[in-house]
Parts: C-alpha cells; structure tokens; sequence
C-alpha cells in the first residue's frame, strides 16, 4: 500500500464500504467483517451479521478494500465527521 493509497481513503465517503477490523482495544472486535452505514465523527456505526453496532473509531484499526488492493487506515486518521474528513483533503 502506498501513502497515496492511504490518502485517498481517509478522503473517500466510507458509507457503504465494506471493512475488517485487524486491531482492536476489545479483542472481540477483532477479524470482525462488515459494512458502514453511518458516521459521527468518533464512531461508525456498523452492520455485522444483520446486526447494528456502534464502534469508536480511535480503538480500532481497519482494512477496507480500496480499487481491488487493502488498505489499512488506522481509526484515529479518520476522527472527523465525513463532510469534514472530504473537505479537509481537496
């Protein structure tokens, strides 16, 4: 993955994208494979296995598949409300 790479999705809008949790504060979290459905600027609010979750982003660190590649994106890159987070980058 490149620096670029990893620009690229802390700028994107991350609803709808599809995410594993590679790290975590809660082990149980971790490995954890599902879809965003919303947004605040802490937390994600989730969906994993038909079921709404609400996790905070500084705790955890996140692999979503971006142009066919993985790219990892640590949480706490991605404190900002989304119109913000795309705002800030262009």
């Amino acid at each position: 993955m490149t620096y670029m790479e990893r620009e690229q999705v802390t700028s994107d809008e991350l609803i709808g994208r599809t995410f594993t949790i590679i790290e975590c504060t809660d082990p149980s979290w971790v490995n954890q494979k599902g879809l965003i459905i919303d947004e605040t600027k802490n937390t994600f609010l989730i969906e994993i296995q038909n079921k709404q979750k609400r996790i905070a982003k500084n705790t955890a660190t996140f692999a979503f598949d971006y142009h066919g590649k993985k790219t990892i994106v640590k949480g706490s890159r991605l404190m900002y409300r989304s119109e913000e987070r795309i705002k800030k980058t262009r």
